[in-house]
């Protein structure tokens, strides 16, 4: 069932469906991009056993780190809702931002004026080729949402979130909400 076409700033809740795939199975991804060139997203609810700290030392926190697709998984990437500390930021929507200075991103957490609920970091991305994600959704592979939470998204998002996108949905997809991940293991 396709909701609503994809746009920049939406997120991707994956249908009960997409099973055996390692990187988007329950996922909810937010679209950081969607143009005629194609669609770039990163997924909130796949936490990684690191933090910022242990990728890089210098870095005084331990803000949890996140898959965020299986694109460039040996890059850092990060959104947040804080543009007017982090300059060159990129507005993605709803007040949440891409990117930014980063050597000053890691001034700001040393010195505590950003806590893990203004940022998110990625291993990582979701991309999508031109029409790519269109065809997914014709294959049922995806519903659109809006991003109803606006820049508050990086605190909500969480292991449940994709369980808690399911059941807003109603009728058939709460019945999905509580299937095991594997049903063959069932």
């Amino acid at each position: 069932m396709i909701s609503t076409l994809p746009k920049k700033g939406h997120l991707l809740i994956a249908e009960p469906s997409i099973l055996g795939d390692v990187s988007f199975n329950r996922s909810v991804v937010l679209l950081a991009e969607h143009n005629d060139e194609g669609s770039i997203g990163f997924i909130l609810n796949k936490p990684l056993n690191y933090t910022i700290n242990d990728l890089l030392p210098e870095i005084e926190a331990s803000f949890k780190i996140y898959n965020g697709g299986p694109v460039e998984q040996d890059n850092l990437y990060f959104i947040h809702n804080i543009p007017d500390i982090i300059p060159n930021s990129v507005e993605i929507s709803n007040g949440i931002y891409w990117g930014g200075d980063f050597e000053t991103t890691k001034q700001l957490i040393n010195e505590g004026r950003i806590t893990k609920n203004h940022i998110r970091f990625f291993l990582g991305y979701s991309g999508w080729s031109v029409n790519q994600l269109e065809m997914e959704m014709q294959e049922n592979s995806w519903i659109v949402a809006e991003n109803t939470l606006k820049n508050k998204l990086l605190s909500k998002a969480s292991t449940l979130f994709w369980k808690e996108k399911i059941i807003e949905q109603g009728g058939e997809y709460v019945l999905f909400s509580n299937a095991p991940e594997n049903p063959m293991l069932n």
